[in-house]
């Protein structure tokens, strides 16, 4: 058996090696929890950024379905105004 001081040394050492595990330990799951931090930031940064891009998408279908349906209307008024003013084709006599 060895002294107090012996004795006492190897239990710092002892307690230092388990503390220097334990620090590791810990360091590696601080790194973990980091990681997903991280992760989910840039998740709800994409998504916050998806989010813009479909609403100004939105936007824009909205706008060219508009310009869509006033094309329609006047290429009808245009027909129509043309219709009623093309001349008569004469009528085939015969055959």
């Amino acid at each position: 058996m060895g002294t107090k001081a012996d004795r006492f040394i190897s239990a710092a050492v002892t307690a230092a090696k388990r503390a220097k595990e334990w620090a590791i330990v810990a360091a590696r799951e601080s790194d973990r929890l980091l990681k997903e931090a991280r992760t989910r930031t840039e998740s709800e940064l994409r998504r916050r950024k998806l989010k813009q891009t479909l609403l100004k998408t939105g936007r824009v279908l909205k706008s060219a379905g508009r310009a869509a349906l006033v094309a329609a209307v006047a290429a009808g008024i245009a027909a129509t105004i043309a219709e009623r003013t093309a001349p008569a084709l004469p009528k085939r006599r015969g055959n």
